[in-house]
């Protein structure tokens, strides 16, 4: 039995296909794949030279979006250095997250650090539906120019689906899933109406394969991607952006449950340095992983097959998972 690419090869050379419509083809498929698989370092590049090319392109966020920012899974990680970036820019922060206490030592350090006005809200995105009444009754006189969908719940610790508890899995399903459709969905009518305004939806690298030992939520980011992609569709003729941020690993609180991501490294940023570089490419790209070096890292991945991605993520999630056993027995 001839193999594929003999049958291929002479389908083309006995059809006296023209060599040099066979070698447009494959450049234009070298391109579009480059491209697709690169596009956040490609993107990261673009930001940089912008403002050189297109002046008018930068303004401040303010003049482009409007005066308040709202950020949840704001006391934390990449949410309060979103806060702490957006404040920087000039804008007021609207924080909303689950402890008051938390919520308060925020709001006073934003205040003290830039000249804004904060203003927090404390719900609990893992009991689902009821708290969205309160986060719009709280906010309906406010123009809000900036939505950072931050908030996101992960497993303890890389574990079998069957040993997850119900309760951990509903808390996944309502807050990684749950906050970004409803929040965006309170905010869009205002700026469509406003016809301006920037929705930042935060992903998580674990979208690009399926990712044993972190099942729901590596499949939580999935949806957030193509919600993402679709929204930004939806609202782009009336001059609303929706930007998709896909990071990788970074040293937050998120993943202590491994000693090896903890220690940092150049694929590994801190919070602040990833952060100020993801805000940096705000209004400037759509879709990024928000650092360079994530930016390579993703696109590499993306060089290699699907299914032996999802066998490295899985020998590295039980990797993760003794490092986790390791340090409970110290």
């Amino acid at each position: 039995m001839e193999s594929l690419f003999q049958m291929i090869t002479n389908v083309v050379f006995n059809a006296n296909v023209p060599l040099y419509l066979i070698a447009l083809i494959g450049a234009w498929a070298l391109i579009w794949w480059t491209y697709d698989n690169f596009k956040s370092v490609i993107q990261i590049i673009k930001s940089i030279l912008t403002p050189y090319f297109q002046p008018n392109e930068n303004k401040g966020f303010v003049e482009k979006y409007g005066k308040w920012a709202v950020i949840t899974g704001a006391t934390d990680g990449i949410g309060k250095q979103y806060s702490k970036e957006l404040a920087k820019h000039g804008m007021n922060i609207v924080l909303i997250s689950r402890t008051e206490s938390k919520l308060i030592e925020v709001a006073k350090e934003i205040e003290s650090m830039y000249s804004v006005k904060t203003k927090y809200v404390a719900v609990d995105f893992g009991n689902g539906k009821e708290i969205y009444e309160k986060i719009k009754e709280e906010l309906k006189s406010m123009d809000i120019g900036v939505l950072v969908n931050n908030v996101g719940r992960m497993y303890d610790f890389p574990d079998d689906l069957d040993h997850i508890s119900e309760e951990l899995l509903w808390q996944i399903i309502n807050i990684n899933i749950g906050a970004v459709t409803m929040m965006s969905r309170i905010f869009i009518p205002q700026m469509k109406a406003n016809q301006r305004g920037m929705i930042v939806n935060i992903s998580s690298g674990s979208e690009c394969q399926p990712t044993p030992l972190m099942t729901v939520y590596a499949s939580s980011k999935v949806y957030i991607r193509n919600f993402t992609l679709a929204l930004r569709k939806e609202l782009e003729e009336h001059n609303v952006q929706v930007q998709l941020v896909t990071p990788m690993f970074v040293q937050t609180k998120m993943n202590n449950y491994s000693t090896s991501v903890m220690k940092g490294s150049i694929l590994v940023p801190d919070v602040e340095s990833y952060t100020r570089s993801a805000v940096f490419t705000l209004g400037k790209s759509s879709q990024t992983n928000g650092y360079w070096s994530h930016g390579l890292q993703y696109g590499c991945m993306k060089l290699v097959p699907e299914f032996i991605r999802t066998c490295v993520s899985f020998r590295m999630n039980k990797k993760f998972r003794d490092e986790y056993y390791a340090q409970q027995t110290i």
